[in-house]
């Protein structure tokens, strides 16, 4: 059974990009971006550092190569950021014993205490942003950010022209 036709909520003769789902998410996100920058320097930390940091922290990634892929950044971006990470004293690389080839990267006492940082300040974020909803509404909002996300990731993958 084929899927229903969505609703033209948007017409392409009358459509004005500012009152857009789209439009309005994008700025939320830039919005959100700006001050996160903003209270992790206030901690020490800029954008391209707290990421990678985060990765390590919650065990996602453990090489250069593997952050490099989450964070969408080259390998020569990343390595300079690792270096820079290493001179704060916040990584150290580590040869695997197993494979010579590998480094593998861990934080250090002092990237852990900067890293512990970064779910307090994301979380202050998203709760100031949410600031007036209710356990209600931010439930719904959830629910339906995650149908705009199923209904994006069928646009990527081709069943939306089904």
């Amino acid at each position: 059974m084929p899927s229903p036709r969505p609703q033209p909520f948007y017409d392409g003769d009358h459509y004005d990009v500012t009152g857009s789902v789209g439009h309005q998410l994008w700025n939320l996100m830039t919005t959100m971006r700006r001050e996160v920058d903003l209270r992790m320097t206030r901690v020490g930390l800029t954008d391209a550092q707290w990421r990678p940091l985060w990765i390590l922290k919650t065990g996602s990634a453990h090489t250069a190569n593997e952050i490099a892929r989450q964070l969408h950044i080259d390998a020569g971006a990343m390595t300079r950021l690792l270096d820079r990470l290493e001179c704060k004293g916040l990584v150290e690389r580590l040869r695997s014993e197993s494979d010579r080839r590998v480094v593998q990267l861990r934080l250090t006492d002092a990237g852990e205490a900067a890293v512990a940082q970064v779910p307090h300040v994301l979380a202050g974020i998203n709760n100031d942003v949410l600031a007036g909803f209710s356990e209600t509404e931010w439930k719904q909002l959830r629910k339906l950010l995650g149908r705009l996300h199923t209904n994006a990731a069928a646009l990527t993958s081709g069943q939306a022209d089904e």
